[in-house]
């Protein structure tokens, strides 16, 4: 039986897992610390603006099973907070606890503190990889989802410091990019002024120390919005890693949304200014830990890839998730990681892999993305389809739409329906 090697267990790898169980090979799942999602655990957030079309695309394509555990888990649908309409909320907790419950059912071997940190190569092909422990897990093919946050001397380096985040690295190591390892030049992400990276845009608070009032208005509601005193200043939104959040009203307002957690929309704040607004007087983070003082950075390099999500310069490295292009969300994360998935199972098969077309916001995302691949300067630039540019370019291309009839249609003409659950 063929063997597929998916690294990191984000978004992007749970969703290529998913897409590759439907078929008849062995996959592994390999996750560096002690749970998955990673920095998806402090999402929470669907179906917003372009997203909805791009979750109905992926649903009519076959590969919406994560799409549908979110909803599922709705702790609210049909939201509107700044900037985004017809958004569904879902509980993170469940959500994360539900996952690894849903990847067994479908025989996949999920291997928890498993770093690797070397390559095996037979020319441009990848054989294997070493763990920290020693072991060696071969396989055919390989999926690098390792996303773009951390390691620790990137936040060093270009944040303020280790924030204590989700990932987790003083304790489970950093992150170790398989597409570095196999001796892909990955080339620098750099911002409108040079600079590199970007900080995670959102922090967890522990709803216990919430004030009652203000969590309950959050609960029915969904999102509330509190202005900031004109003598605190504005929220820095400039490196911040979801553009659709970087509007005024991000700046001069603190938006939370009900998550499970109480999802804070802003990079950081100073834990005194935060205590100093009403409701939240004795407010504490959960994620980071030091959210009073920054956010984990992440997209500091991209990787070049092709359409279908093969590594340039390699035989059998796909990638998923945020090494797939500056796509920032998890939305953006099921799709390449379904791609990819699935793109791995032809592979096996000696099968030409499948690349979708831009006449789907999926493929068109993944497209632009690739013609961005090759400039110096990304002026900040992160996809997503929830908002800044490429919202922008989905309206002008007639591509954004809540009709779900019209997106299946759509999908239909493309003769992609539910191609993800099959072999041509």
């Amino acid at each position: 039986m063929s063997k597929i090697v998916i690294v990191g267990g984000g978004w992007g790898g749970v969703s290529a897992a998913l897409c590759a169980s439907n078929f008849d090979v062995e996959i592994v799942l390999l996750e560096k610390t002690d749970r998955l999602l990673g920095t998806g655990l402090v999402g929470g957030i669907m179906r917003n603006n372009g997203r909805y079309t791009a979750a109905e695309e992926l649903i009519a394509l076959g590969g919406g099973r994560l799409v549908e555990l979110c909803d599922k888990n709705a702790t609210h649908k049909d939201v509107s907070f700044p900037g985004h309409s017809h958004a569904t909320l879902y509980n993170v907790i469940k959500v994360a606890q539900q996952i690894d419950g849903i990847l067994r059912e479908k025989n996949i071997s999920i291997m928890y503190k498993s770093r690797a940190v070397k390559v095996n190569m037979e020319g441009s092909r990848l054989k294997g990889l070493v763990l920290d422990s020693g072991e060696c897990i071969e396989g055919d093919v390989f999926v690098d989802a390792t996303g773009t946050g951390g390691p620790m001397v990137n936040c060093r380096k270009y944040g303020h410091g280790c924030v204590m985040c989700v990932l987790r690295c003083p304790t489970f190591g950093g992150r170790s990019s398989i597409t570095a390892k196999v001796g892909v030049k990955e080339r620098p992400a750099r911002n409108r002024d040079n600079s590199i990276g970007a900080m995670s845009g959102a922090c967890e608070l522990v709803p216990e120390t919430i004030h009652p009032d203000l969590l309950d208005t959050l609960k029915k509601k969904g999102f509330v919005k509190i202005p900031l005193p004109k003598q605190l200043g504005l929220i820095n939104l400039n490196r911040k890693v979801c553009q659709q959040y970087s509007r005024k009203e991000y700046s001069n307002n603190l938006i939370l949304l009900d998550t499970g957690y109480v999802k804070m929309m802003a990079s950081y704040l100073p834990l005194n200014i935060l205590n100093s607004l009403p409701g939240l007087e004795r407010a504490e983070y959960k994620d980071p830990y030091s959210g009073g003082v920054g956010n984990s950075i992440r997209f500091v390099e991209r990787c070049p890839m092709d359409a279908s999500l093969k590594v340039k310069g390699t035989e059998n490295l796909y990638v998923a998730g945020e090494k797939a292009g500056l796509l920032v969300g998890h939305t953006e994360a099921m799709v390449t990681g379904a791609l990819a998935g699935y793109n791995c199972v032809r592979h096996v098969n000696d099968l030409k892999p499948l690349t979708l077309p831009p006449s789907l916001a999926l493929g068109d995302i993944i497209l632009h993305a690739i013609q961005l691949q090759d400039s110096d300067i990304m002026n900040g630039t992160r996809l997503t389809f929830s908002g800044s540019m490429y919202f922008e370019k989905m309206k002008d291309k007639g591509l954004y739409t809540t009709d779900v009839d019209v997106i299946k249609s759509r999908v239909e003409s493309t003769g992609l329906e539910n191609i993800f659950t099959y072999l041509p």
